[in-house]
């Protein structure tokens, strides 16, 4: 059992090294993140733990223990049709490369799921030389390190990978040596030289990105974990990294809130930015 006062002491911590918001109904799952980080600090003394990285010895083991890493390949696959289906063939026809952001990368299967679907593109509509890149960024280290590393597990019942994508193309598979009927699958080189990653946080004052940067920025996903006013000001400032007519994608339950007037929806959470803020 943790005191009110060990569970406040990580409620804050957690807010001030990431921005995540732990209101007193989330008490169960600080418990369960505090009993993560002394796994992982291999410490039961969770105020000499708490010390640590309260003096930023230990922020970042803080910080892997308390974000949520959820995801999967192509989740919220109508984002990915529209990027293939309305942005990969409008910067065909004005001869453009993309250049794309992923604000939230957790473990790799969303900006994995990004250069599938770009490569698919580029054969779907016979421009192999078609330019682009992709740069992924996140607050944790150790999810950085994984999507570095780029391998998964993979189930024959995983149905995430839709039926246009061929994952022999993209993965090297081999038989998961401790998990029956399950794979582990790595992605191939050619793939992961496509994409740069790096660590950031959403809750920068001010981002090392220049304006109007962008042709397509994802943010699934990630707001809800902040308050409305830490929502608003990370959207504001990636806003301004996005070119007028790019792409911003977010998540099924998040809204664009004070973006509302500067972009024209034109999908299921999918904005396409028309003015800059007046």
């Amino acid at each position: 059992m943790y005191s009110s006062r060990q569970l406040d002491r990580a409620r804050s911590l957690a807010y001030s090294l990431s921005g995540i918001v732990l209101g007193s109904n989330k008490d169960v799952m600080i418990a369960n993140r505090l009993d993560k980080l002394k796994r992982l600090m291999e410490n039961e003394n969770i105020d000499f733990i708490l010390n640590a990285v309260e003096d930023g010895r230990e922020s970042e083991a803080f910080v892997s223990a308390f974000t949520t890493n959820k995801t999967n390949f192509f989740r919220e696959s109508f984002h990915f049709d529209d990027l293939k289906d309305r942005v990969f063939k409008e910067a065909v026809k004005n001869n453009s490369g993309l250049k794309i952001y992923c604000s939230a990368s957790s473990t790799g299967e969303e900006p994995y799921s990004i250069l599938m679907t770009m490569e698919y593109a580029k054969a779907l509509y016979g421009v192999p030389n078609f330019n682009y890149s992709l740069l992924a960024t996140d607050i944790d280290l150790q999810v950085l390190d994984k999507c570095q590393k780029g391998i998964y597990e993979y189930s024959k019942m995983d149905d995430d990978i839709p039926n246009w994508i061929k994952p022999s193309e993209y993965f090297k598979r081999r038989i998961h040596p401790e998990k029956n009927g399950e794979y582990l699958v790595k992605v191939k080189e050619h793939l992961q030289r496509k994409v740069q990653f790096q660590q950031f946080n959403l809750m920068s004052p001010a981002y090392p990105f220049k304006e109007s940067d962008f042709d397509v920025v994802f943010c699934r996903n990630v707001l809800i974990y902040f308050n409305q006013d830490d929502q608003n000001a990370i959207l504001n400032k990636l806003f301004k990294t996005l070119k007028i007519g790019g792409t911003l994608y977010i998540g099924h339950s998040e809204s664009p809130l004070g973006l509302a007037p500067y972009v024209e929806r034109c999908g299921q959470n999918i904005f396409v930015k028309t003015k800059e803020f007046s």
